[in-house]
């Protein structure tokens, strides 16, 4: 059975949504993200990225990690990827092309759009100037349009249809969701990331994420 390592509060949860839409048996093995000790509630895992047992999986210390029948293999969206082109079916690409542009789309989102909607999610969370937030905001507003000229389309990045890519991307976008103004300028992204979540899958496991410790 697949193992992910991990947690619902990680990256892990790419992961397992991918799983559950495939419809893969996955068994999640909780590992907490070691800066997350200090305030340790007595009902989350020790395992921790720091542990020994799990840097022997990963030496770089970081979830999810997955072991697919002795394959061990870390990185979230490489993680994706290959779930999704061992296991087929429509969220995978069915010809080459299609699978280029999977492979397009997630390296996209993860070089041009995550590390500016992390810094907006993070500031939305702290209690700090916004400085931060609004220059992330605003390398955004230059990003966002292209992702939503795609979109315009048939409503998914590939194929016409829900998709891998369309997964990766829209768990790297969720988290710009404090800039509200950059989706209400954006509709197609807003329906799109709407369309994305209200998913059964994704209802199920976000409602499993709400009930983990913080």
């Amino acid at each position: 059975m697949l193992k992910i390592h991990g947690t619902y509060r990680s990256r892990a949860f790419r992961n397992i949504w991918l799983a559950k839409e495939l419809g893969v048996p996955y068994e999640i093995v909780p590992v907490i993200q070691a800066y997350r000790l200090a305030a340790r509630a007595p009902d989350i895992p020790t395992m921790n990225t720091r542990s020994p047992e799990f840097q022997r999986l990963n030496p770089a210390g970081q979830i999810p990690v997955i072991d697919d029948g002795g394959l061990i293999l870390s990185e979230s969206l490489a993680i994706n990827l290959y779930l999704a082109r061992k296991h087929g079916g429509p969220l995978a690409g069915e010809t080459l092309a299609e699978e280029a542009q999977i492979l397009r789309w997630s390296f996209w989102a993860a070089t041009e759009i995550e590390a500016a909607a992390l810094a907006v999610l993070i500031q939305s969370e702290a209690d700090e100037d916004a400085g931060p937030a609004l220059n992330a905001e605003a390398t955004l507003r230059d990003k966002f349009p292209v992702l939503n000229q795609a979109l315009s389309g048939s409503g998914w990045l590939v194929g016409g249809r829900f998709t891998v890519a369309d997964l990766n991307v829209a768990e790297i976008v969720r988290y710009a969701v404090p800039a509200l103004g950059l989706f209400n300028d954006n509709p197609a992204v807003k329906a799109w990331l709407a369309a994305c979540q209200a998913r059964p899958a994704f209802q199920e496991l976000w409602a499993k994420r709400a009930q983990e410790p913080t």
